[in-house]
């Protein structure tokens, strides 16, 4: 009795399995050649100079004069990537 039992348990969890767990060795994402297709397309564009960044005490400084020296009085509060004068 056990082992009938059993083996429809199995049978029956194999059947389950099968119709959730979809085909694992199927193709998803297209074949390996086309791989890198975009990046390769892209320009190569080389990067500007940039201005060094401040750190330690002197980013305090910037940061402080940023904030609450330089600030205007009155008028919209802006953000700080804003461009508007």
């Amino acid at each position: 009795f056990w082992l009938k039992s059993a083996r429809t348990a199995l049978a029956c969890l194999g059947a389950c399995t099968e119709s959730l767990v979809p085909d694992a060795m199927g193709k998803v994402h297209g074949s390996l050649a086309r791989a890198g297709k975009v990046k390769n397309q892209t320009p190569k564009v080389a990067k500007a100079e940039k201005k060094k960044i401040l750190t330690g005490r002197a980013k305090k400084r910037f940061v402080y004069n940023r904030r609450f020296v330089s600030v205007v009085k009155g008028g919209p509060k802006r953000g700080p990537n804003s461009n508007m004068k």
